[in-house]
């Protein structure tokens, strides 16, 4: 199964597309054991993202590569999710709700 579908990946917006923005709307979240990644921009000529990672260590804004997050392997040997039920949202709603 395609980690974010072709359909869903055609409606974030390009790398930068929103670096002015203060408030930009995450449209994937992505998890796996104590880590969630939403994705605020991507770009798919190289499958960079950037967006607000939230890990074990604390959280922050920065940029990640699809192709690695595709990767990972958690403890039981299960790959990334997405969360299939998660509506594009505000970066400062997540920011309050984490």
């Amino acid at each position: 199964m395609e980690l974010i579908p072709k359909n869903l990946l055609n409606r974030i917006p390009k790398l930068y597309e929103t670096e002015e923005q203060n408030n930009p709307i995450a449209y994937v979240k992505l998890f796996l054991e104590g880590w969630t990644w939403f994705i605020t921009e991507i770009s798919i000529d190289n499958n960079i993202c950037f967006g607000y990672v939230i890990s074990p260590f604390g959280a922050e804004l920065g940029y990640f590569s699809l192709e690695e997050i595709k990767s990972i392997k958690g403890s039981l040997g299960l790959g990334v999710e997405r969360d299939l039920s998660f509506k594009p949202t505000r970066l400062s709603v997540i920011k309050k709700a984490s």
